[in-house]
């Protein structure tokens, strides 16, 4: 079978939630992860929108695209307010949040405002959200996006989400006590954190995909150990269930201006 590397991305992202109990995910590929984690790797996976839905489930087809739509509350396990949801993951209910970003640095901050400066930017984003909350206050965080160089940046333009601000204990000393950003899960590669410097580093590989290929797409220097493991390609049943919740690929799509590009699954090529 051949996938494309969004559908890539959003199976390495699934496996991460095996044995999890609960995931503040949200819209785009991190909800769709989810889902296909709650039907194959973890069924008894709770997954919290921001909007106010706890438990939710999801119908094929029907993944919904904003955090405060009807889609996200079907046959919800509760249905509480915004400011309520939050209050369960500052108690520490959350095990796992998933984020996305337009930017992330060598110590995880993530960037969804600005980019260039705050006051004249070259593109606005959509902003925080509850990005900020669900990183300062989830048990741990797994961010998930494509893997280019002009997100893997030396600095973000703006910290919209604290990962390790300026590396070491930076973090704690901010009064961040609780949480942290565990890994990165892109196209290319899963990433994570240095213990002491907290700098990121490549902990695996995806298939076909080289260290080369990694350090080119990142703009500054990543820790890289002297071997590294290859993660097992999509199976047939991820793949199939993953298209069936995406059948229109509003979320399944390659992103940038490249043409889409099909990877082989094949481990004896």
């Amino acid at each position: 079978m051949s996938y494309l590397s969004s559908e890539l991305l959003a199976v390495m992202a699934a496996r991460q939630l095996v044995g999890v109990g609960s995931v503040f995910a949200g819209v785009g590929t991190p909800l769709l992860s989810a889902v296909l984690a709650q039907k194959i790797h973890a069924p008894r996976l709770i997954i919290v929108v921001e909007g106010g839905s706890i438990g939710l489930e999801v119908i094929p087809g029907r993944l919904p695209i904003s955090t405060n739509e009807m889609r996200g509350a079907y046959r919800a396990l509760m249905l509480p307010s915004i400011t309520d949801t939050f209050l369960f993951a500052q108690r520490g209910f959350l095990d796992v949040g998933f984020l996305g970003g337009a930017q992330i640095d060598r110590y995880g901050n993530l960037n969804s405002s600005v980019v260039g400066s705050y006051k004249s930017p070259k593109v606005r984003l959509p902003g925080s959200g509850g990005a900020n909350d669900i990183i300062s206050l989830c048990r741990q965080v797994i961010v998930v996006m494509m893997h280019e160089r002009r997100r893997f940046v030396s600095r973000v333009d703006f910290v919209t989400s604290p990962g390790y601000l300026q590396g070491g204990h930076s973090r704690e000393k901010s009064g961040l006590l609780f949480g942290r950003v565990s890994r990165i899960v892109t196209n290319l590669a899963i990433l994570s954190f240095e213990d002491e410097t907290k700098e990121m580093r490549v902990e695996s590989l995806n298939p076909g995909v080289s260290v080369q290929d990694v350090t080119e797409n990142t703009g500054f220097d990543l820790l890289i150990p002297e071997s590294l493991p290859v993660n097992d390609p999509p199976s047939e049943t991820e793949l199939r269930l993953l298209r069936s919740l995406d059948p229109e690929r509003k979320f399944l799509r390659t992103e940038g201006s490249g043409p889409i590009t099909h990877v082989r699954n094949d481990r004896s090529q």
